[in-house]
């Protein structure tokens, strides 16, 4: 048997009201929403292909994350299906400024030996988003 990819990632955020309105404009979808804001679950997620990112809502406390977890603490890398303008033009249409790239980065795809091409930004945590578009 061996590991077969990454199902979910979880992350703290220090309001998750401007954290799901952020990933909602770049067009992803939230899961649990309904049930977060009535109460009857303590987190949400932000779904990402077929893995998720798990959000740590403002006082949310659990003994199974990493001991220092804070807002801000994530890296998390999108592949963006499409080319770089049209990756650049939905991040503008969102509101959010791209603060490098596109610049060449070493992907997961080939080992690493996939040309791609990344574009930076940050969330409204700070949290380093990157959107990696394989050539």
């Amino acid at each position: 048997m061996t590991v077969a990819g990454i199902d979910h990632i979880a992350m703290p955020t220090a309001n998750a009201e401007r954290l799901i309105a952020f990933y909602k404009r770049l067009g992803f979808l939230i899961n649990n929403e309904t049930e977060w804001r009535s109460g009857k679950a303590n987190t949400f997620s932000i779904q990402v292909g077929d893995s998720k990112i798990n959000v740590h809502p403002e006082g949310y406390t659990a003994s199974l994350r990493g001991p220092t977890a804070v807002p801000g603490c994530t890296d998390i890398c999108f592949v963006w299906e499409g080319t770089v303008e049209e990756c650049q033009q939905k991040l503008k249409q969102a509101g959010v400024e791209v603060i490098r790239g596109p610049v060449q980065r070493p992907g997961g795809r080939g080992r690493g030996a996939a040309p791609s091409l990344s574009l930076y930004a940050r969330d409204p945590d700070q949290n380093l988003i990157e959107f990696m578009i394989y050539q």
